[in-house]
């Protein structure tokens, strides 16, 4: 064989490769879409028989109604069905992204208060985002590289204080110190990016030190590693050595932790919102479950499940892009 038929062989094998890997991630991506549709069904079906299971009902948090009044409020909104059929008008809303009447905010749907108060979650959830990552990626890098320093021990110790205070202790000194002390911040609200700083610090504190210790720990174990030892030795600079193959095999811990962390972040803290004012969407959640408003609680349950197995399909998606190891089996 010559060396141009060796050549076009070789190509035409890595195409062959190529094209079999990519139908294999079709199928993959096909196969998690069925098990995320599937999940979250169950998951649907849990919260809504145990929702009913509760004892009491919307009406055991106000003062009583007349009995004409109280069934004319149930028949309104379907309370009066038998629980099997308000299970398939359930899962018919929701096939259209529709989650009913809100029976605490009459006249509002469920739809136009989620759509109210996301964006106040979302805009400090992503900021809370952004600090993980660009944070408590280079702190985890830092800590890695000096191992066994003073400096890694004092990481150390940052992080373990960072995992062991509540976010809401945390929210309360950030809130003292830098907003009625040295009023750099408003105490209250949230008017612009600005004054989503303290909320996304105090909401990214604890995510932030588990990220910079998952991505240390990882860090040292591939720096272990004899690729990485014959890299340097082949008179790789240190920064190609860290940047190209070290870090980019000792992601996968945290893009495996930024799918639930992401959803989480995303759609709000009860605690975090309350305390600076914010009208959030998990503020919003916790008060529909106090007062028992059943088509609110479910809908804002379900939003946060599709945004949790979303992001979760998409960690699983990114994973194996970025991990020629893993193999996808048809």
């Amino acid at each position: 064989m010559s060396a141009n038929q060796y050549k076009q062989a070789l190509v035409k094998n890595i195409k062959e490769f190529v094209a079999g890997r990519y139908k294999l991630l079709l199928y993959y991506i096909f196969k998690r879409f069925i098990y995320s549709l599937f999940t979250l069904w169950v998951i649907i079906t849990i919260i809504f028989f145990t929702m009913h299971s509760i004892p009491g009902n919307i009406y055991s948090t106000k003062k009583a109604l007349p009995p004409a009044i109280e069934n004319n409020i149930k028949a309104k909104y379907g309370l009066d069905k038998p629980l099997a059929q308000q299970y398939l008008i359930v899962l018919k809303g929701i096939i259209r992204f529709d989650f009913g009447m809100s029976i605490e905010n009459d006249g509002r749907s469920v739809n136009e208060m989620i759509t109210e108060h996301f964006p106040y979650s979302l805009k400090v959830g992503l900021l809370a985002l952004f600090f993980c990552v660009f944070i408590g990626i280079p702190l985890g890098v830092f800590s890695a590289l000096h191992s066994g320093k003073w400096q890694d021990y004092l990481l150390t110790i940052l992080a373990t204080i960072g995992v062991a205070v509540p976010s809401f202790i945390l929210a309360a000194l950030l809130q003292y110190f830098f907003a009625v002390k040295l009023r750099l911040f408003h105490v209250l609200g949230l008017r612009s990016i600005w004054d989503a700083v303290l909320p996304a610090l105090a909401l990214a504190l604890l995510p932030m030190s588990f990220i910079a210790k998952l991505t240390s720990s990882s860090m040292m174990e591939v720096l272990a590693q004899n690729y990485i030892k014959a890299a340097k030795a082949r008179g790789l600079s240190r920064r190609t050595v860290i940047v190209k193959h070290a870090l980019k095999n000792s992601i996968l811990p945290v893009v495996t932790y930024m799918g639930p962390l992401t959803a989480g972040l995303l759609t709000g803290s009860f605690a975090i919102e309350t305390i600076f004012g914010i009208p959030g969407l998990g503020g919003y959640y916790v008060d529909s479950i106090l007062s028992r408003d059943y088509t609110t609680i479910m809908g804002v349950s379900v939003f946060y499940a599709i945004f949790l197995i979303v992001m979760n399909f998409l960690v699983d998606i990114v994973y194996v892009l970025i991990d020629p190891r893993i193999r996808l089996k048809s």
